[in-house]
């Protein structure tokens, strides 16, 4: 599998091209009258045509077969696959929190084990699904798109091959990947199990948030983001095309295979992110800033600064704040937060709170850190701290999650969690 490095992924003001054989892309125009090999030309847009160049997102396809060449879609059971508006169940205030969803012994793979815990806004305006993802087995002759909206993917346990019309991704725990809205792709299991989360963006493609007074260097940086080269399969035979359309599954015949992409040239790809990277900023004298420092992507709206959703995480760092309670106050915020934690314990969170597990707060519920961890932090020797062994992420958004109904019901659902 090659994976090539990608810079400046989020300036936009260049463009990237992969070709898995020489010579495919046409020089000095993208539609050209006859495309070398006999090849189909297919623009991909995940942003209207007009967009700002710095908020365009575009990418040319130069492929065996037309994407068009499918039979007739027919619905398909979404099983827990939920989207939003969510109205199930009413919406409740109260702080929710879940032990971690064991992967079923029954085969499932990426798609067909795919659970909603919760969602926001509304399918083709803003707001975003939270879901798990709850594997034992690779896809198999099936493919899928997503026309609702990008997909954050964040592995907890597992190794996954994900293999896109762009090329070939190999993401594990500790790193992220996104998949652009309307790209096909199909997700292979390096391990004999997979669970994760998965962020469902409905709003404005993620983008790396503004640095401001931190200046050029800090946080994620663009040299860091990885996309793919062209790796395409030319293979005949039955297969299964499934999407995601306006909140429900169907599906669609094909005698080939969909991810017949030799060649492509643009910036609506898919990308990997090692959050190891991450370069954490933090206060060396007193105080405790606020959790948008650990921002790694944000999804921004019309009004400024205040996020579709932030992608946040909580990775080892070292904590040196004199004269201050150094785990997370207690706090009620406008925005609300999903958190989940991919390894370790979360320092204000250090029983209950498992890898796997999930915790929703949301608009102006109460909450903070266990009366143990205030205890303990309030009395602490305040030396130089290392946190080690830990990474925790938040799925940030200015909606309200509503809870769906089975993220209600299920025996995972902590009832002395308050």
């Amino acid at each position: 599998m090659a994976i090539a490095e990608l810079k400046y992924l989020h300036g936009f003001g260049n463009e990237f091209e992969s070709e898995a054989e020489p010579g495919i892309l046409p020089i000095g125009q993208f539609n050209p009258q006859k495309v070398a090999k006999g090849l189909y030309t297919e623009q991909f847009s995940t942003t209207p045509f007009t967009s700002p160049r710095t908020k365009n997102r575009r990418t040319w396809f130069y492929r065996i077969r037309p994407s068009c060449q499918h039979s007739t879609f027919q619905p398909l059971s979404s099983k827990l696959l939920r989207s939003g508006p969510i109205s199930d169940v009413p919406p409740t205030p109260n702080q929710l929190r879940w032990s971690p969803l064991e992967v079923p012994e029954e085969p499932k793979d990426f798609i067909d084990g795919l659970t909603t815990l919760a969602a926001n806004g509304q399918v083709g305006l803003q707001g975003i699904a939270v879901h798990l993802y709850l594997a034992n087995q690779s896809m198999q002759g099936r493919y899928f798109y997503n026309a609702d909206g990008e997909l954050l993917i964040v592995p907890q346990s597992g190794k996954l091959r994900i293999h896109t019309e762009c090329g070939i991704l190999q993401v594990v725990p500790r790193e992220i990947c996104v998949i652009p809205r309307g790209m096909k792709f199909r997700v292979e299991l390096l391990d004999e199990k997979a669970r994760g989360y998965i962020c469902e963006n409905y709003g404005s493609p993620l983008e790396l948030p503004e640095r401001g007074p931190v200046g050029a260097n800090g946080f994620a940086n663009d040299r860091d983001f990885q996309t793919p080269v062209a790796a395409f399969e030319d293979r005949e035979g039955a297969c299964r095309l499934l999407c995601k359309f306006q909140g429900s599954l169907f599906q669609s015949g094909l005698d080939h295979s969909p991810l017949d992409v030799v060649a492509w040239i643009g910036n609506s790809v898919p990308y990997k992110y090692d959050l190891q990277r991450f370069n954490v900023i933090n206060t060396v004298s007193f105080d405790h800033p606020d959790p948008s420092i650990f921002t790694v992507l944000t999804s921004p709206t019309d009004t400024p600064g205040t996020a579709n959703v932030d992608f946040v995480i909580f990775p080892p760092r070292w904590m040196v704040a004199e004269h201050t309670f150094r785990p997370p106050w207690y706090h009620r915020n406008l925005m609300s937060e999903f958190m989940g934690l991919i390894e370790g314990v979360y320092d204000a969170k250090e029983k209950g709170f498992l890898p796997g597990g999930a915790s929703l707060h949301n608009s102006f519920s109460a909450h903070g850190p266990e009366a143990e961890v205030f205890e303990k932090a309030s009395s602490m020797e305040l030396k130089p701290q290392r946190y080690e062994n830990t990474l925790a992420f938040m799925f940030e958004s200015r909606l309200v999650l509503q809870p769906t109904q089975f993220a209600l019901e299920t025996e995972a659902l902590q009832t002395d969690y308050s």
